[in-house]
């Protein structure tokens, strides 16, 4: 007997049955599927919270396959069949939400060079007939561009031929690629849905990629126009000018900022090297006065191609995206994320990487309204924004989590005022007690809530916050339980990848013990692959654990012209080989990522140790440390590492534990001249091992550590742009502090780990 999905089980609200792949019925009892989303999605929690086994589907060497209860006879491929690609879920949002505020931004004076003290809106309405004449006059443009060389140059034939070739796009056969450069901003999603409507192939650069890096994606993509901040213009015209015959394709850039009177050198510039640059409002007007119809794409239509850093410092992977990648992916946030018409949420994690774009297309789809930092934002000005904005739903990354944390700790249990630190513990305590009795806890009370909380939350612009989504890097259970308690807020964990087109999981908000990512969403399906070499089996105690595999409709279809690499990743089934090694709980499905596949090593005595399985386990136990790069040497018996502490927290602990007077810690030199005594380093390394205790055996705990507040940099070429550690590199880096630490050798030796 098949097991019973969500559909079985409450007929009659309008879920599709296990005979289709989608989640709703349009038209059921006379309503749109926009109205169905309203009404029933996201699913009721009990059956998104949880994955379940399909019975006999286990193989030697692989643990049977998980799917999501709500559906686990099969994956779904998206919310209805009237919504399979980007472009039909905006199209059938602006439609219902034609009135309705759509995007936010602060306006900017550049000539006094200060945003407005307020949000203006623009609505769906209007996006949507903006996005039209932003389409019509890029187009237009382009045809009309007197650098244009059909027979020389590939991409420029794609132009002459792109309303007579759309229909056909695909992974294989796809437009010319236009190229965006910009931070967070309306335009940059403006521009976004135009390529999805107009079916432009489009990519993205970023500021951490460098100038090499950005000429090879241009290079590589053939991409003729680029839009851009206005910043980046300038850098954009000399990298052609360097490079004119491989650059020699690039033939228009929009400037996303107006060009003022002072910019004429810039205009000049670009047509010397024969591009024609061009400004935002330039454009749209180009599109009212020489309009083109939409050219709307189809499921297979390759949407984008989304540039990794490799953490081996080779050449980026150009992960390529169909459109029904992107349904599936904002299908899966729709059916598991909350989230209702009119909720504002906050657009703060690049837009280059894959995750904001699906929170973004997932907020398109159900009437959001999604505001945007201030112009040059960044996270010293985020909270300024929130208290402005005051969002309904924000995705953000652990760190920025682990700064309020500190935050909210330094003026409330770590106060100066004794009343302030008794009401704020007996507070913060029954939360957390609260909240960890089941799941879906969320432990109201009113009093506390409304009297306390409620000021906290405003001070942060959390006042009308209910979900926050953390994702890319690991966060303590500890830093969750308390800012679920803090700030009266929900918070989920996500994982996901850019193969995967952001998460394919996410925890529900009040977990009853947070650490999960959740149970698998149904636009995806999951096994695990045993790894003996690392001691990791599918029938480990408390669930199996290996290398995670996936299938289903959120998967990308391969390389950008990398067919190697590409046939590498997958297997002859069709599972895409992660390199992530996870656990599935064995009692409610949910997973749990614990280690990299490729990362480990010997030590002397033999024993193999992964780091990545190390790291993640102090970050986690440890809401002190921020950043984590372990090291172990075939020579040695024991483990290095360089952590990064968070400012405020250390300097608390230098105080209250190591008996540091204050006044010696004024600056941020200060401190990090304290912690690398070698005494006080004892100290702070049996504090973070106290908190690991059995979890980790002795020889793969830290033994030695050097500190910097965030040794971990992009700018230093020792993680990618997302943050993931590139091991060979971070060696070479830090060799001189960690030839330090094994010549002194371990600070612990003689302690009991």
């Amino acid at each position: 007997m098949s097991p019973q999905s969500v559909a079985s089980l409450n007929p009659g609200r309008g879920y599709g049955g296990d005979d289709t792949p989608y989640v709703i019925v349009p038209n059921h009892n006379g309503k749109s599927s926009s109205e169905l989303i309203e009404e029933i999605l996201p699913l009721p929690q009990k059956y998104i919270q949880d994955a379940v086994l399909v019975p006999n589907t286990e193989k030697p060497g692989f643990s049977g396959i998980y799917r999501s209860k709500a559906y686990p006879n099969g994956t779904k491929y998206s919310a209805a069949a009237d919504l399979n690609t980007y472009h039909t879920y905006f199209d059938a949002a602006s439609k219902r939400y034609s009135s309705l505020p759509c995007l936010a931004y602060r306006k900017y004076d550049y000539i006094k060079k200060v945003s407005e003290p307020e949000y203006t809106t623009i609505s769906y309405g209007e996006v949507s007939q903006l996005k039209k004449e932003l389409g019509s006059g890029i187009l237009y443009s382009l045809h009309n561009s007197p650098y244009k060389d059909s027979a020389k140059y590939e991409c420029h034939a794609k132009i002459d031929n792109h309303r007579a070739n759309f229909r056909s796009y695909n992974k294989d056969n796809y437009s010319f690629i236009l190229s965006i450069f910009s931070s967070n901003r309306w335009e940059w999603v403006l521009t976004d849905l135009m390529c999805s409507s107009y079916s432009i192939t489009n990519t993205a650069l970023y500021d951490t990629l460098g100038p090499k890096t950005s000429e090879y994606i241009l290079e590589l993509t053939q991409s003729p126009i680029i839009v851009a901040s206005k910043n980046h213009v300038k850098n954009l015209i000399e990298l052609k000018n360097k490079n004119p015959e491989a650059l020699g394709h690039v033939i228009s850039i929009v400037s996303i900022d107006p060009l003022l009177p002072g910019d004429s050198f810039l205009v000049n510039f670009a047509h010397q090297n024969k591009i024609s640059l061009f400004d935002f409002d330039q454009i749209i007007k180009l599109g009212r006065i020489f309009p083109t119809e939409e050219l709307p794409p189809h499921t297979e239509t390759l949407f984008t191609i989304s540039f990794t850093s490799g953490t081996t410092g080779a050449n980026p992977k150009g992960v390529m995206l169909l459109q029904r990648t992107a349904a599936a992916a904002i299908t899966c946030f729709l059916t598991q994320v909350e989230h209702k018409v009119g909720w504002k949420s906050f657009c703060f994690l690049p837009l280059a990487h894959i995750f904001e774009r699906q929170t973004t297309g997932y907020s398109l789809a159900y009437g959001a309204c999604i505001g945007f930092p201030q112009h040059g934002g960044s996270p010293l000005t985020l909270i300024e924004d929130l208290r402005l904005w005051k969002p309904n739903i924000m995705s953000n990354v652990p760190r920025v989590f682990t700064k309020l944390e500190a935050a909210i700790k330094n003026a409330t249990i770590d106060s100066d005022s004794k009343l302030k630190r008794s009401i704020f513990g007996k507070i913060f305590e029954y939360k957390m007690e609260a909240q960890s009795k089941h799941d879906g806890a969320n432990g109201a009370h009113f009093v506390y809530d409304t009297v306390f909380l409620s000021k906290l939350r405003s001070s942060l612009g959390f006042d009308n916050m209910n979900v926050v989504i953390t994702g890319s890097a690991p966060i303590s259970a500890n830093s969750v339980k308390f800012l679920r308690a803090a700030l009266n807020v929900g918070f989920s964990q996500g994982y996901g990848m850019t193969e995967t087109y952001g998460g394919f999981v996410v925890s529900i908000p009040f977990e009853a013990t947070p650490g999960s990512c959740g149970g698998c969403g149904m636009t995806m399906e999951m096994r695990l692959r045993e790894l003996p070499g690392m001691g990791y089996s599918a029938n480990d105690e408390g669930g199996p654990r290996g290398e995670l595999l996936l299938r289903g409709p959120q998967i990308f279809p391969g390389y950008f012209r990398n067919e190697e690499e590409t046939n590498k990743s997958f297997d002859e089934d069709g599972w895409f080989y992660t390199g992530d090694v996870a656990r599935v709980n064995s009692e409610n499905g949910r997973l749990y990522i614990v280690d990299r596949v490729k990362n480990f090593f010997k030590l002397a005595q033999g024993e193999y140790v992964t780091p990545e399985k190390v790291e993640n386990l102090y970050l986690s136990s440890n809401p002190i440390m921020t950043q984590c790069y372990t090291h172990g040497d075939s020579l040695k018996h024991y483990l290095v590492g360089v952590v990064g502490l968070d400012q405020q927290l250390i300097a608390q602990f230098l105080v209250e534990k190591c008996k540091i007077d204050a006044s010696y810690l004024q600056t941020p030199e200060d401190i990090l001249r304290h912690c690398n005594r070698v005494d006080v380093r004892k100290q702070i390394l049996v504090y973070l091992n106290s908190n690991i205790q059995s979890k980790l055996q002795g020889f793969e705990k830290l033994h030695n550590i050097y500190i910097e507040f965030e040794p971990l940099r992009v700018d230093r070429d020792v993680v990618t742009p997302t943050m993931k550690l590139k091991r060979a590199i971070a060696s070479k880096y830090f060799g001189d502090q960690i030839d330090q630490m094994y010549e002194e050798g371990s600070l612990i030796k003689n302690d009991k780990l």
